[in-house]
């Protein structure tokens, strides 16, 4: 990714896109006759933007975000009169924290997992205390030398442990599938790349809190439809991702790290997607994570910019 050489582009892209997105901001919460409840979410991480806290607060508010993803070690080292402050900058921009990622290496070996799960509680304390109420994480879908079974049962018993530390500081936490062929098939074992599977998981876990990730890429990857999302209710989940998918490609040729901006193509079928989430009333985040190049080779305030216009054109989907 590159970051230099942008104090110009940045300057002339603010001055393009600011006005004009103000006018779609106002049409796309504005088309539901039952107001939508879902956020419009920036992660700067997740489009391939380097930003501190404050420079994605500054970001979600002046491209027309409702949340922005909270940082655990920058929050940890305020004292209670920064908190208050930023909480109440915060509301003053109508703006919320949404989900943070779970810091836990839950994927390898046994003292690598348990170094990360010693170090949880500072960091859950650290979100809880900023008001900070949802986590989440990725499941890898292959393995090389765990059967889906012996795979199945350790991410069992590990993730039991990281959502009971989390459940015990007031933290949702959420688990999203990986659902293209291309990468559950390309190791010896595959293990869980859809939403029944991963609906299994969570009661593995048993904990209060534990919740699904929906990704609306993962979605139409694993070949699900409208009655999934409809079959679930809003506490189950904890986050949602937002993404189109490359022209050209058959659903099982379609390759994880080549994704594109919500409605760049129209070959997800983001309007049943979001229109479904609206049905059953979820009140989280909702962010993209494209993994595109052109979109991770841009100026930061420019990447910002082409995310929230695509962002809101989506959500003026939402009926």
């Amino acid at each position: 990714m590159q970051f230099s050489r942008r104090s110009f582009l940045q300057t002339a892209t603010a001055t393009l896109f600011t006005g004009a997105f103000s006018q779609i901001a106002s049409s796309a919460l504005s088309t539901n006759s039952e107001p939508r409840l879902m956020k419009l979410d920036l992660s700067c991480g997740r489009i391939g933007v380097k930003a501190d806290q404050r420079q994605a607060i500054d970001y979600a508010h002046k491209y027309g975000f409702e949340a922005v993803v909270p940082d655990a070690g920058y929050l940890g080292k305020l004292t209670d009169s920064q908190l208050d402050e930023l909480n109440s900058e915060l509301k003053s921009k109508k703006l919320v924290f949404s989900a943070a990622g779970m810091p836990v290496d839950f994927r390898n070996d046994e003292a690598k997992f348990q170094q990360g799960l010693q170090a949880l509680p500072a960091y859950a304390s650290s979100l809880q205390r900023a008001g900070v109420t949802r986590t989440g994480t990725w499941l890898m879908p292959t393995h090389a030398e765990l059967t889906y079974n012996a795979n199945f049962k350790r991410h069992a018993k590990r993730l039991k442990a990281v959502t009971q530390i989390l459940s015990d500081h007031g933290l949702r936490f959420g688990l999203e599938y990986v659902g293209p062929k291309t990468l559950w098939s390309s190791k010896k074992y595959p293990f869980i790349h859809s939403l029944p599977e991963t609906q299994e998981l969570i009661a593995a876990i048993d904990v209060k809190g534990a919740g699904l990730i929906l990704d609306s890429w993962h979605w139409y990857t694993a070949h699900e439809t409208q009655d999934d999302i409809l079959a679930l209710t809003n506490d189950q989940i904890v986050a949602v991702d937002l993404n189109d998918a490359p022209k050209g490609l058959e659903i099982d040729e379609q390759i994880d790290q080549k994704r594109e901006l919500p409605m760049a193509t129209g070959v997800i079928d983001l309007a049943t997607f979001l229109n479904s989430l609206n049905e059953i009333r979820y009140d989280g985040p909702v962010r993209a994570e494209p993994f595109n190049a052109a979109l991770r080779a841009m100026p930061g305030d420019q990447a910002v910019a082409t995310t929230a216009k695509a962002m809101k054109k989506a959500f003026a989907l939402i009926s």
